[in-house]
C-alpha cells in the first residue's frame, strides 16, 4: 500500500481553501445602529466664507460607516448632523438610500462631505469674542478655528456614535 505524503505547498492550498470558504460563508456582523469612524480631512486650513471675489476652496471630511440592519440612507430626510464646535450650530445633510449587496443585511462604506467656503454656505465664517458668525475680516483676529462633530441616523431613527474632526483653521482675511 502506497502512503500519501503532503508537501508544504499542499498544506498551504488546504489552509487557503479553508480560510476562503470560511470568509465567504459568513457575512460580517455589525450592530443595528450605525457606527462611524473618522478618517480625516483633505486639509485643515481655509480662507473664510465672505465674498464671491475670493477663490473658492473646499475641505473634505472623510469617515467610514457600518450599519447592521442595512437601513442607512433616505433622500427624503436629514441623516447627517455636522455640529460647529464654536456655537453648536448644526449643518444638515442627506445620504441617499444605500442598496444592499450580497446575501447579508449589513452595509459598510465611506462617506465624504465636501464643505466649500462659498459666501452662501457659512461653513467657514470667523467669529470674534462676544459676536456671532460674522465673516468680516479683522486685523485684531486674523485666524479662527473650529472642529466639527458628526453623527448619522438610519431610517429606524437610530443615531450613530459621534466623531470629531481635528481643528480647522480659518484665515479671516
Amino acid at each position: 500500500m502506497k502512503s500519501m505524503s503532503f508537501t508544504p505547498f499542499t498544506y498551504w492550498i488546504l489552509a487557503t481553501t479553508l480560510i476562503l470558504t470560511e470568509s465567504c460563508s459568513r457575512p460580517p456582523e455589525f450592530p443595528d445602529e450605525p457606527v462611524i469612524e473618522y478618517i480625516g480631512l483633505s486639509k485643515n486650513t481655509i480662507i473664510q466664507s465672505r465674498s464671491s471675489q475670493l477663490p473658492q476652496d473646499t475641505i473634505e471630511i472623510s469617515f467610514k460607516f457600518t450599519d447592521g440592519d442595512g437601513n442607512l440612507g433616505n433622500a427624503d430626510s436629514v441623516n447627517i448632523l455636522l455640529t460647529d464646535s464654536r456655537d453648536g450650530f448644526n449643518h444638515l445633510f442627506k445620504i441617499g438610500e444605500i442598496p444592499q449587496l450580497g446575501a447579508g443585511r449589513g452595509i459598510q462604506g465611506n462617506i465624504k462631505l465636501s464643505l466649500t467656503n462659498r459666501s452662501d454656505t457659512r461653513y467657514f465664517c470667523c467669529t470674534f469674542p462676544n459676536t456671532r458668525l460674522t465673516c468680516i475680516p479683522s486685523t485684531n483676529f486674523p485666524k479662527d478655528s473650529l472642529y466639527y462633530s458628526i453623527k448619522i441616523k438610519d431610517r429606524a431613527g437610530n443615531w450613530s456614535n459621534t466623531i470629531k474632526t481635528e481643528n480647522i483653521t480659518i484665515l479671516c482675511q
